[in-house]
């Protein structure tokens, strides 16, 4: 059985992750890869954080194009707007009593 990423759409990015994201239990552990390779989305996450360029991503994993890098950054972008916790709103510190 194949499973693969929910379709999304992100603003107005359009991404449909279906065509850029795949995971099948047999490739990479079932982790969430880009399609047609077997770079998982954290890898590229992660590559991006410790401060990798895109040049840089893009020439250590020959398999990922441009579009797909996007595709991943968008997918966090989303990710992260769904997972962020909405804190209380700020209160007026009470008057000081005279």
């Amino acid at each position: 059985m194949r499973a693969v990423a929910t379709a999304s759409t992100v603003g107005n990015m359009g991404f449909n992750y279906n065509e850029y994201f795949d995971r099948q239990p047999d490739v990479c552990g079932g982790a969430l890869v880009v399609k047609g390779t077997r770079v998982p989305v954290r890898t590229v996450l992660a590559s991006f954080a410790e401060g990798s360029t895109t040049e840089e991503v893009l020439a250590d994993f020959p398999t990922l194009t441009k579009d797909s890098l996007r595709a991943v950054v968008a997918f966090a972008a989303a990710a992260a707007g769904d997972d962020l916790p909405v804190g209380p709103s700020p209160t007026a510190a009470p008057a000081a009593a005279a």
